[in-house]
């Protein structure tokens, strides 16, 4: 019998998406602590020390950062693999997911997202539209151009549905709730492959969760989460004083 995990992280993170679309699709049980970073109090910070999401427990274990936790999921339990057989190509997969990790992640979330949604709704701050600005007109259309030359015109990236798969997919769904799309006409690759993985039935079931928890305050969506049935801890870190820290969702 497969052992049962703990995720602490909320369903809106990209960070968070990738790790549980990786266990879903593994058929790897585990409960949500559906915490954001900024809200989580200090027990969180002690398992955290960054203070990022996702953290995955598993008994005494504890590991931090979402391409850490990937990589020991698709290590201990190897079937269906998420990353491809060839070499080279792993390597690939493997850059590709840390391109998203990092520099699609400061376009997308840190100069997008977080600016229109989480600056307003968490710190009651306004947004700046100068970064939003530069943003959405030169650096999402820089970063869209890479992934564009590295992308098949069908199909994943590697043939098979990988981690570089997974994750492009869930950093456009993040840039989606602040209304951010793909011109599918300039980027055909990108928006096909965005699509594809988006219409996977575990991007679906995620996606249930994510519409909950969206529209509503960070000290609502437990209890929303909670009524609508999703797996949720006994216990959360959250607490209701908001803090910026060091906190960035990886």
């Amino acid at each position: 019998m497969s052992p049962r995990f703990t995720i602490v992280g909320n369903y809106i993170s990209p960070y968070v998406r990738k790790v549980l679309a990786c266990m879903e699709l593994k058929g790897l049980a585990y409960d949500i602590d559906p915490i954001t970073p900024f809200v989580g109090d200090d027990r969180f910070s002690e398992l955290s020390p960054l203070r990022r999401i996702p953290v995955l427990i598993e008994g005494e274990l504890v590991l931090n950062d979402s391409s850490v936790i990937c990589q020991y999921l698709e290590d201990r339990f190897p079937a269906p693999s998420l990353y491809p057989a060839d070499v080279a190509q792993r390597a690939k997969a493997r850059w590709l997911e840390e391109y998203c990790d990092t520099h699609l992640a400061n376009v997308l979330v840190w100069k997008l997202f977080y600016q229109k949604a989480i600056l307003r709704r968490v710190f009651h701050e306004e947004t700046d539209e100068a970064v939003v600005e530069r943003a959405r007109n030169v650096e999402i259309p820089a970063a869209i151009d890479y992934l564009e030359s590295q992308l098949p015109a069908e199909g994943f990236a590697f043939g098979e549905l990988s981690i570089a798969d997974i994750s492009i997919a869930s950093y456009f769904r993040t840039a989606s709730f602040v209304r951010y799309t793909i011109d599918a006409e300039r980027w055909p690759r990108t928006a096909q492959l965005v699509d594809r993985t988006q219409s996977l039935p575990v991007f679906q079931q995620l996606g249930h969760w994510e519409e909950t928890a969206l529209r509503l305050p960070v000290t609502e969506q437990r209890a929303a989460l909670q009524a609508a049935g999703a797996p949720l801890t006994s216990w959360t870190m959250g607490s209701h004083t908001p803090r910026k820290g060091l906190a960035r969702m990886e």
